[in-house]
Order: C-alpha cells, then sequence, then structure tokens
C-alpha cells in the first residue's frame, strides 16, 4: 500500500459563482465539498488508479468529521489522528467567465506535544507493509520546523521509500534528511536555493540532500533531476481550467510510477497528464479520467544533456 501523510487537513469548500468581483456581493451557483489537504488529495488520486492508499495525518472536530465522513466514500483508508482542536477550512472561489480560482487558507489547529506524540506512534505502526510514503503540505501550528526531517529519517530506518512535497523551512530541514523525492515548484526551489533559473535550482536542490527533485514548472510541466540524468516533461498543449490539487495529481503520478517500478519517462509522463487532468476537471482536486487517457501518449519527455 501507499501512505499518504497530511497533517494539516482541511475540509475544501469550492464556490462557483458567474464572475468574481471585489467588494461585491456574489451569487453563489454551486457548492462542492470534499477532504483535502495536500497528502488527502494524493491519496484520492492514488486510489483512483487503483492503487491501495492510506491517508493518516490529524483532523478534529466538528470539521474534521465531516471531512471523515466524506473521505469514507472514497477507497482511501482513514488513519487521520483525532486532535482537541478542529480541522481547518479552504475556500476556492471559481470565477466561471474566466476560468481563474481564488484560494482563501485558514491556518489549522494547534497540535498539542500529546497529540504530535500519538500521531508518531501511528505513522511508525503504518510503515509497516507501505510500499512508499508521501509527505505533503504544510505544518499546522504546534508542529515543529524539523517535523519532517523527522519522518524522513523514521521512513528510512524502515526501508520505505520517502517523497516529499512542503515548502520553507520544511522543506530546507527535510531536504537534509534525505528524502528519495522532492516536489517542490519553482518558487519553492527559488527560496530553498536562492536560484531563479530551474535547471541550476533542480540540480542544487538535489546536492542539498534529496535522491531526485522533480521540480513543477506550472503550465509547462515538470523538470527532473535524478540518479539516471536530467528529464524534461511537457504537456501537448496548454490547458484551461481549475489548477488546484494539480500538483498534487503530479506527486500521485509520481509515486504510482515508483510503486509499479517504472521508468523516470513514464513516471515523468503520468504525473504530467494527471496534473493536465485535473486542471480539465470540472471539480477542484479531481482528475477527468477520459482526458488523462488521452493526454498520456501526447505528453512529450526528453532527456536533457547534463551540465560538466
Amino acid at each position: 500500500m501507499i501512505l499518504t501523510v497530511t497533517l494539516n487537513t482541511a475540509l475544501d469548500l469550492t464556490y462557483r459563482v458567474p464572475a468574481l468581483t471585489p467588494h461585491a456581493s456574489h451569487r453563489v451557483t454551486q457548492v462542492i465539498e470534499r477532504p483535502g489537504g495536500k497528502g488527502l488529495n494524493v491519496a484520492r488520486v492514488l486510489g483512483a488508479l487503483g492503487h491501495e492508499t492510506v491517508a493518516t495525518g490529524f483532523a478534529g472536530g466538528a470539521t474534521g468529521a465531516t471531512l471523515r465522513d466524506l473521505l469514507a466514500a472514497t477507497p482511501v483508508r482513514d488513519e487521520l489522528v483525532g486532535t482537541a482542536g478542529p480541522t481547518r477550512r479552504t475556500v476556492a472561489v471559481v470565477d466561471t467567465a474566466s476560468g481563474d480560482t481564488t484560494q482563501l487558507n485558514e491556518p489549522g489547529p494547534t497540535v498539542t506535544a500529546a497529540e504530535w506524540t500519538a500521531f508518531r506512534t501511528r505513522f511508525a505502526e503504518l510503515l509497516d507493509g507501505a510500499a512508499a510514503v508521501a509527505l505533503c503540505g504544510s505544518l499546522p501550528p504546534g508542529i515543529h520546523v524539523g517535523a519532517y526531517a523527522e519522518l524522513i529519517r523514521l521512513a528510512r530506518t524502515a526501508g520505505v521509500p520517502v517523497l516529499l512535497d512542503t515548502s520553507g523551512e520544511p522543506l530546507r530541514r527535510g531536504i537534509a534528511a534525505r528524502p528519495d523525492l522532492v516536489k517542490p515548484n519553482a518558487e519553492e526551489l527559488a527560496q530553498l536555493t536562492g536560484a531563479r533559473e530551474p535547471h541550476r535550482a533542480t540540480r542544487d536542490a538535489r546536492r542539498r540532500g534529496a535522491h531526485a527533485v522533480i521540480s513543477s514548472l506550472g503550465p509547462e510541466g515538470l523538470l527532473a533531476a535524478t540518479p539516471e540524468g536530467l528529464w524534461r516533461a511537457t504537456p501537448p498543449a496548454a490547458v484551461k481550467g481549475n489548477p488546484t490539487g494539480a500538483g498534487d495529481s503530479a506527486v500521485a503520478g509520481l509515486l504510482s510510477g515508483l510503486v509499479d517500478g517504472t521508468s523516470w519517462p513514464d513516471r515523468l509522463t503520468r504525473a504530467v497528464a494527471l496534473s493536465a487532468a485535473t486542471v480539465l476537471s470540472p471539480v477542484a482536486g479531481e482528475f477527468d479520467p477520459a482526458a488523462y487517457e488521452e493526454l498520456l501518449p501526447r505528453v512529450k519527455v526528453t532527456e536533457l544533456p547534463v551540465p560538466s
């Protein structure tokens, strides 16, 4: 099975409005509720691809109860740890005229020392039998910035490949713990390495400790620095829609290829096709299966020369 970790889960609310205008009242035409947070998004996509998937992290309060009820309707197994504080909400407002999305994210509950200890115990238990683990998203208040580095070391001790998808200081400390894969976007890479040129930033990030670094370039695809070489994967054309969750779908594609033992070009192809199919989906964070199958053979993967 694949284990995903979402320390800062969320109840995702998507509002669709005809047009989003500042300082104006809006009539919402559609409301969609779903379990959210980066790791839960990854888990849901992996489940839709047919992988046995387990989700852990934190959930609490009435919002957390709603999240768990919604998660129960998916193929994902719920191994979330309870908190006294309520799970946060995130609100995506989709302007149907332009296709643009405005995102509002609450910070999350403060996690106590006892709750963190309970989570670490559950995480260590779940590593037994895991084929891979994904550590995803922001840290809620109360969790120390070295938390992901701590979890990476636990996974490495258990012999479980680990992917890290976070930003800022948790990324900086996490990458030093030598995860198998990190997937930052271009801005997160620039903050980590100080380099704005994507090729240099990706290579610099790998030298900081990660086995492989996959940089998200948004609609332009992915750039990968791996032990087998440098790769660039691009979608066949720019797609227009709601990008919410597209990066999480890319993570799911990378993990799917990892546990299936496929080549890097295949992993990158899955990731780019899933990301584009998520943008095309009418529901934020879901992917369009027909679009995914149509895009797969059209993704272009190019091996790049390794700088001397």
